[in-house]
């Protein structure tokens, strides 16, 4: 009787430890290789300077017009040519409040109303800053370009826009 008992309890055991041991995973330090994102022009927006009907700057721009596309933004991003944005496009017009987690890319972000015109901005945002970036008016789009284009296409508050 007792060597039943052992030989049961002893197969339990070693039943048990063999599960633990080939169940185990072997873990690995691989580093996991973030995939490039490339920019997909979807189309090209033209700002116009607000005292004449003169274009004063053309961008290729990815639009972001959902929920996934509008919270991930230009993330993950390594680079943007200085002719390239993102516009974000919302259904509603409101304060507007974005921010820079895991953006590597230090941007421009230019606050457009429901007229498709430029209400505000918010100049040489961070790379991987989550303060709150917030339009301060409402606005419908929001388009980011690459850091300083603001100051350097001397793009201001009442110029238009299409798309």
């Amino acid at each position: 009787m007792f060597f039943k008992k052992f030989s049961f309890y002893t197969l339990v055991f070693f039943g048990c430890v063999s599960i633990g041991i080939f169940s185990c995973k072997k873990e690995t330090n691989k580093p996991v290789k973030q995939r490039e994102i490339a920019f997909k022009k979807e189309g090209h927006l033209v700002i116009f300077k607000s005292t004449s009907d003169s274009t004063k700057v053309n961008f290729d721009i990815e639009i972001a017009d959902n929920d996934y596309e509008t919270q991930t933004g230009l993330m993950y991003r390594n680079s943007m040519k200085s002719n390239q944005g993102m516009l974000f496009i919302f259904d509603d017009t409101k304060e507007r409040f974005f921010y820079m987690k895991n953006t590597k890319i230090p941007l421009d972000l230019i606050f457009i109303d429901d007229t498709k015109k430029i209400v505000s901005f918010q100049k040489n945002a961070k790379p991987f800053n989550e303060s709150s970036l917030p339009s301060n008016v409402p606005a419908k789009y929001v388009l980011e370009i690459n850091s300083g284009l603001v100051d350097y296409w001397s793009i201001s508050v009442g110029d238009d826009i299409i798309f």
